[in-house]
């Protein structure tokens, strides 16, 4: 039976204000934890960027009053995201945190190497493993562990992304976001939720959610921005099923670098982008109205189970863009 949550009567009524939350870039780290966004590289030149990222199970809040068993990188789900430049050299740290279960490792989408680096990095509880690779395609990359058996380790949280900045960094805006989608497939009993191995066969999530719990993106925690500001947002979907279809409602993308790619199609004037299984897209958009926007997966009945957030924006009206009737 759907039941609908308390998400989405923000849905239904979407000039709802929730409450707001400042995003602010981390200066001086490559990594940020969502919906943070690392500071902008810019045109400096190539460097090493050491990366240090530990593999860390823990229980914690998935829904109102349920708690689920997740396997995370560096204690969040969706894991940080991190920020290089083409040319740059990535010192890649995975400690396995002794207290953990599982040996884990990472496969990188930005790497080009064996297993995207899962081929040598698999670390055991205690353990650690360092590797290097390059950045040489410039671009928006899903991380993911890739151990065992693999869908159980992306199935818990396990993931996360990569951006890849060109050569002269990207154009300037006003605000950036880090937004996640992910589906969990659970058994939910006495207020306790763990991976369902049957559930995720059969493709009936129990959860689809925006940076790995319901509300993560609403009351205290929604984005903001101002009237007149651009805002860029990088948004992943690991699935592990399902494609999104990525959505603001009240707002048309001005520009979608499509599948992630930079340096490869921009397409403009866009209303919902299709973001695949372990892929993503970069959006952009002016915002020129007031009042609360929310982000959906237009696949509309996952907004029931958790895909919704808000950006919440302030300033002057316009009535030449937008006006109430009597």
């Amino acid at each position: 039976m759907l039941v609908r949550n308390k998400w989405m009567t923000c849905l239904m009524g979407a000039a709802i204000v929730c409450g707001l939350v400042t995003s602010e870039a981390m200066a001086g780290s490559p990594l940020a934890t969502a919906p943070q966004v690392p500071a902008p590289v810019g045109k400096r030149a190539p460097k090493t960027v050491v990366m240090n990222f530990e593999a860390k199970e823990y229980t914690g809040p998935i829904a109102d009053g349920v708690k689920y068993a997740f396997w995370s990188f560096n204690g969040t789900v969706p894991g940080p995201i991190g920020r290089v430049r083409v040319g740059d050299s990535v010192e890649f740290h995975l400690a396995n945190h002794k207290d953990n279960s599982q040996p884990h490792n990472i496969d990188i989408h930005a790497v080009n190497g064996p297993g995207g680096g899962a081929a040598v990095n698999t670390a055991k509880p205690g353990e650690e493993k360092v590797f290097t690779w390059k950045a040489l395609n410039p671009g928006l990359y899903i991380y993911h562990c890739a151990a065992g058996a693999i869908v159980d380790h992306i199935s818990n949280g396990m993931y996360g992304l990569i951006l890849v900045e060109p050569e002269g960094g990207l154009s300037k805006v006003d605000r950036e976001y880090y937004v996640f989608e992910s589906e969990f497939f659970a058994d939910v009993k006495d207020g306790k939720a763990e991976f369902s191995l049957e559930k995720g066969l059969a493709e009936h999530p129990e959860y689809v959610v925006f940076n790995g719990k319901q509300g993560a993106l609403m009351g205290d925690n929604v984005l903001k921005a101002k009237t007149g500001e651009t805002v860029r947002i990088f948004f992943g979907n690991i699935g592990p099923n399902g494609i999104s279809s990525f959505h603001i409602i009240g707002e048309i993308f001005d520009k979608v670098y499509v599948e992630g790619a930079i340096g490869g199609a921009v397409n403009r004037n866009v209303q919902t982008t299709l973001v695949p299984s372990a892929g993503s897209v970069i959006v952009e958009f002016k915002v020129d109205v007031p009042g609360a926007y929310t982000l959906v997966d237009h696949s509309i009945f996952r907004v029931a189970k958790g895909a919704i957030g808000q950006l919440v924006v302030e300033g002057k009206d316009d009535p030449k863009v937008f006006k109430a009737g009597k």
